[in-house]
């Protein structure tokens, strides 16, 4: 940021200018975002946090005296919020689930990819303690902050930050190691996790490790890990999301209380009704509106909209048919039922039994679907280890579900999980993972022959006629549907992510040149015709295992 450009726009707004107040805050809300964000992992919290930040930077403005301290005077204050309110906290309250994971908000919004995702990923695994010290040295890193601001922020010496940031980078390759595991198929792991709630912290981060320490399968790496500050070098600030909401005026007060406290704190009735004043001004990305509430109306680097997408019978985006009732043609669908099952074939293709590609056939293009996102009752990532274990998926775009068999637990018949509940329309749109689970393992440990099992040590067996699963199976959703663990006799696990086109389509290309067995498979045609899994119904049986392999929808 220009140093010369924040010292005036400081100075003028420490002189009551509107506008310079305005452009203050829209141009540091971003910072102390990100700050507060990655150090509570997207909390509920959060927004509370940032609130109290930038009120106590507002209010206390004119009490600055060099304005090229801003930047660490407002981190300070950023990082005392962050203790005060872990102070503030019971164990309980501690506890809470995060509103919106802010390792997957990373992810997501800055497009991460390979290793970089795996950085934003491993931060799960840290302390709170070292999760508040990363939210400041990723920022360093990145070269938002000095290490200088870094050492003031957190009230130690520049030396002592070394020893710290040091130590917290040591965790944090240790949990960038449990994060390739997870995503692994090391037979092993199956048995370590099997009483893990799926939820990261300090206790399974030392067991997870212990196991990596003596496991040469884990150990193991396809392409040299690169240091974390190497790939975290220039990434952009996480966007403030859409609707993210700070009132300015003075805790939520109304305008003659905000204005009685502010004069009180020594501000100028100029910059008060800047505050409390109606609607003031539109910035880039944000607006200030009446009672002094900051309000984000889109995100400051949102990306273009995407062209128009030709709608199926599912798009959602034609108008309702009875708003423009068909002429005289209208009657004909009624003398014809086989016509009208024709025009909507969804539920009529389901997959059947194949036969793997050949390992150097590239896939066909994927086609795109419309995708806003998908929610997920059990987060960004869902680890289902038992039986009735279950995920609810909702909302438009694509789901990853990631198989894992444990035949060396236990081998014998594979109880297939099941989709049930479904409202809308599910599409499996291809496979990945770069492997079929029946491919062979080179060097496979353990008696492991495939990912199904092997001689030693018996099979995972499927039903008949049911479809071999790849490592990685993708599907589109466009409603909702929940997907139950149905374990019953060979031992299996799933990991269920919700993921987005870009991301199935970079799995799929990854083939045998980059030390794959093969490349993936696209099953998806584009249309209502595509395949929709097997073990798929629209209603809630009481034991989802019941659930038939080709059933209707």
């Amino acid at each position: 940021m220009d140093s010369q450009h924040w010292h005036a726009v400081i100075t003028a707004a420490q002189a009551g200018d509107r506008r310079a107040l305005d452009e203050l805050v829209e141009g540091w809300l971003p910072l102390v975002y990100n700050i507060v964000g990655r150090a509570l992992n997207g909390h509920a919290d959060v927004d509370d946090v940032v609130q109290e930040t930038m009120l106590r930077a507002v209010g206390n403005l004119a009490s600055l005296r060099d304005p090229d301290s801003f930047r660490s005077w407002l981190v300070a204050i950023a990082m005392r919020q962050i203790r005060d309110r872990a102070r503030r906290k019971t164990p309980d309250r501690l506890e809470e689930a995060a509103a919106s994971d802010f390792a997957e908000l990373t992810v997501l919004r800055l497009q991460l990819e390979g290793q970089r995702r795996e950085v934003a990923e491993a931060v799960r695994w840290l302390d709170d303690e070292d999760r508040h010290l990363l939210s400041l040295w990723w920022l360093e890193v990145a070269g938002e902050l000095t290490r200088r601001e870094l050492a003031a922020a957190v009230g130690i010496t520049r030396q002592h930050a070394a020893v710290r940031v040091q130590r917290m980078k040591e965790r944090l390759e240790t949990s960038r190691g449990i994060v390739r595991a997870l995503d692994g198929a090391c037979p092993d792991l199956r048995e370590v996790t099997g009483r893990w709630n799926g939820r990261p912290d300090s206790v399974w981060r030392k067991r997870l490790a212990r196991h990596l320490r003596g496991c040469g399968y884990c150990g193991g790496t396809r392409e040299a890990v690169v240091p974390a500050e190497r790939l975290l070098v220039g990434i952009a600030l996480v966007p403030l999301p859409v609707g993210f909401t700070l009132s300015l005026a003075l805790g939520g007060k109304t305008a003659a209380a905000a204005t009685s406290a502010a004069t009180s704190a020594g501000w100028s009735a100029k910059l008060l009704g800047a505050l409390t004043k109606p609607a003031v001004a539109m910035t880039a990305g944000a607006t200030i509106v009446a009672g002094g509430a900051y309000v984000v109306t889109q995100p400051p680097d949102a990306p273009p909209p995407r062209a128009a997408v030709t709608p199926t019978a599912t798009a959602g985006s034609a108008p309702p048919r009875t708003s423009a009732p068909a002429p005289a043609p209208a009657p004909a669908p009624k003398s014809s039922p086989s016509a009208t099952k024709r025009t909507d074939p969804y539920g009529t293709v389901v997959d059947a039994v194949d036969r793997a590609p050949d390992p150097n056939a590239r896939p066909a293009a994927l086609p795109r679907r419309p995708e806003s996102g998908i929610t997920s009752t059990g987060g960004p990532k869902a680890v289902m280890q038992h039986r009735g274990d279950s995920v609810t998926l909702t909302g438009r775009g694509y789901v990853l579900v990631r198989w894992q068999i444990s035949p060396g637990s236990r081998p014998g018949g594979l109880v297939m999980p099941s989709w049930t509940g479904l409202k809308g329309r599910l599409f499996h749109v291809a496979s990945g993972g770069s492997r079929r689970m029946d491919d062979p393992l080179p060097g496979a440990p353990n008696g492991y022959a495939t990912g199904m099992g092997g001689p030693d040590i018996g099979y995972a067996v499927l039903p008949p006629g049911t479809q071999q699963m790849w490592q990685n199976e993708y599907f589109y959703l466009d409603g909702t549907v929940t997907l139950t663990q149905n374990e019953r006799g060979c031992d299996y696990g799933l990991a269920v992510f919700p993921s987005n086109r870009d991301a199935v389509d970079k799995d799929i290309n990854e083939g045998p040149a980059q030390g794959a067995i093969r490349y993936g498979l696209v099953r998806d045609t584009g249309t209502d015709s595509a395949p929709v899994p097997q073990y798929v119904t629209r209603a809630t049986p009481a034991d989802p295992a019941t659930v038939p392999q080709r059933s209707r929808v």
